[in-house]
């Protein structure tokens, strides 16, 4: 009922605007019956404006107001615009002013009359772009803020009056009417708005869709990037390693051809290990004198290739505040000493850098810590604990990623840096429990001697070579060195040699330093695994004392020829004492004040040095 009394009163106010439209296209159209043609004066334009607004006024209501007092008080709002506009005076002529005048007043009266006698409450006429999100979707009338049709949704999120989807929901199959979807009474909820406004987002989304794309894109391509420069640096260090080892067969192809060209035809398979003699007149010249310690207790030293750096361990030169041991770093590019780092709180036994750019120093000590020094902020950035005394340490140089102890009862620990908290493996001695006193690592090298990579590890009582098999298990080879009396061992990498250092003994007086060059043989012939052996091939005697654990030399002469010197200590006549490994002669003896403990080639910028270690300082040799 008060939507059929809406409808007549908005059909009664279009009727009657219909009826006034009607008179005033007449009023226009038609011509007067004496006089000239009217003109439409300014002041005619605004009185038409403001009948036109009084309308307009008088039509805008209230949809739930249909009492008489609200008709009253809509006549008074219009009245005064209707008596302003009769007592605006015409611009026009004096004999057209009184026609004119009765005219407009009658026609004035009857506009004002006609809606004002059937003026009822009536809906207000929306513009055609807001009727779809005004009206509701049921009856096409505009929903209300207040009421029984005030503005409701469903869940599927379309909007109707309360009263309407109310009733649909009562009378059809529970579904919405627009989309179809199930729907209850229960999901009718009704939005507290004032005015609804939609605001059209379907190109920010879709920019922000494309800007997603864009970036899962973007993330995709940097992932490959990365994966790509991860692969490139693979290829380059696998790249460096094979130049690596086609420089070391060029070598060997060079050696044995000057081997060959030297002896003898018929000598020639007599002497398989035989190394070419150094046929240059240069030698060793003092070039600097560190004095690293004037209270003593320096054992070892190691070279960092890439930051051209010695260190050298010594005790804290302040024991009272900084208690302890550490390392001392030496420049040898300016040939100036720098600052000491403290590592440890016992003596250190072992130092070795690998073949990383970090500049990470290893460190074994008799504290049953094995520590990564960081040369580049001098602290320590890793710390092993293997329960006993460390008494050597070396660098993997297959894998980086591994390094090695030597323990006090003969094991070998072996740790992956990886994993920071303990071993990975640990390789226990087949024989006697003796301190591992050295340690050092074999590459895979196509070389025809020995060309499978381990560790060659030497105790007080012998050798092992720990040949490295696939999956990381390693097989130990034990070589035929002579029983008791062993204290070091050092390697030559390219050439497969070794140098075995023996103290006096009753049927050898003197300090015997023993060069052997490691072979191996297959098992049996259709096995494919080997027998990794030793062969004597050059005795450099000494002095005939030895109360120290000296660390000795084996390396490539500075001339590049393929020959090999060996330097060792000599506690008797404290000095360094340099042979040629080819013929066994002694070319050099260089003078300390005090037996030589350590002993360490080095090259920098195209010159080689030689570094000797007595407790107190370290004295620099030059090539030259």
């Amino acid at each position: 009922a008060r939507r059929q009394q809406r409808m007549g009163g908005s059909q009664r106010a279009v009727s009657a605007r219909a009826a006034l439209d009607s008179y005033f296209q007449l009023r226009r159209t038609q011509e007067p019956a004496t006089g000239p043609v009217p003109h439409l004066e300014p002041s005619q334009i605004v009185r038409d404006n403001q009948e036109h607004s009084s309308d307009r006024i008088i039509e805008v209501s209230d949809s739930d107001s249909s009492t008489s007092a609200e008709e009253e008080e809509a006549v008074e709002a219009a009245a005064p615009l209707l008596q302003s506009a009769q007592e605006t005076p015409p611009a026009a002529s004096p004999g057209e002013h009184g026609s004119h005048e009765d005219e407009e007043a009658e026609v004035q009266q009857k506009q004002v009359r006609t809606p004002l006698k059937k003026l009822e409450p009536s809906v207000p006429v929306a513009p055609l772009d807001e009727e779809e999100g005004d009206t509701c979707a049921i009856c096409f009338e505009q929903w209300t803020n207040a009421g029984d049709h005030r503005l409701s949704a469903l869940r599927c999120g379309h909007l109707f009056g309360y009263t309407c989807i109310e009733r649909w929901l009562k009378g059809q199959a529970g579904k919405c009417p627009q989309c179809n979807k199930k729907a209850k009474r229960s999901d009718i909820v009704i939005l507290y708005a004032r005015t609804l406004k939609a605001l059209d987002t379907s190109e920010q989304e879709r920019m922000k869709s494309s800007l997603e794309k864009e970036q899962m894109l973007r993330r995709q391509a940097e992932l490959e990037s990365a994966q790509s420069r991860l692969q490139l640096q693979v290829l380059t260090d696998e790249c460096s390693k094979l130049r690596k080892q086609v420089q070391e067969l060029k070598a060997l192809v060079a050696q044995h051809n000057v081997s060959a060209s030297q002896q003898p035809s018929s000598s020639r398979t007599c002497l398989p290990g035989s190394l070419p003699s150094s046929q240059s007149q240069r030698k060793y010249h003092l070039e600097k004198v560190f004095v690293v310690s004037q209270t003593g207790n320096c054992r070892v030293m190691a070279y960092c290739d890439s930051m051209s750096c010695l260190v050298v361990s010594q005790p804290s030169p302040q024991s009272t505040f900084i208690p302890g041991c550490g390392v001392k770093m030496m420049s040898v590019a300016n040939l100036k000493s720098s600052q000491y780092i403290p590592i440890h709180s016992k003596q250190i036994r072992g130092l070795a850098f690998g073949s990383r750019a970090d500049g990470l120093l290893l460190s074994a000590a008799l504290d049953n810590t094995l520590k990564l020094t960081s040369l580049a902020t001098n602290t320590v950035v890793q710390t092993y604990n293997a329960g006993r005394p460390v008494w050597s340490c070396c660098w993997c140089l297959d894998d980086t990623n591994y390094i090695y102890a030597g323990l006090v009862n003969g094991s070998i620990m072996i740790y992956d840096l990886r994993d920071t908290n303990s071993h990975v493996q640990e390789l226990v001695p087949q024989k006697s429990r003796c301190p591992m006193v050295s340690l050092s690592y074999l590459p895979r090298m196509a070389s025809a001697s020995l060309p499978y990579g381990g560790i060659l590890a030497g105790t007080l009582e012998g050798a092992c070579f720990w040949e490295q098999k696939a999956g990381n298990s390693y097989r130990p080879h034990h070589l035929p060195l002579e029983p008791g009396g062993c204290i070091d061992i050092q390697a030559e990498i390219r050439t497969r040699h070794c140098l075995a250092t023996y103290r006096p003994s009753k049927n050898n007086p003197c300090v015997r330093c023993v060069m052997m060059e490691l072979t191996c043989s297959p098992l049996t012939e259709a096995s494919e695994d080997v027998v990794c052996s030793s062969n004597a091939v050059q005795t450099f005697s000494a002095g005939p004392t030895c109360k120290l654990l000296t660390k000795n030399a084996i390396f490539q002469s500075p001339e590049e020829d393929g020959s090999v010197f060996v330097c060792a200590g000599d506690e008797a006549s404290n000095s360094a004492l340099l042979w040629d490994a080819g013929s066994g002669s002694l070319l050099q003896k260089l003078q300390a004040d005090l037996p030589v403990l350590d002993i360490c080639p080095l090259e920098v910028n195209q010159t080689h040095l030689l570094a000797t270690l007595t407790e107190k300082m370290v004295k620099i040799y030059k090539w030259q």
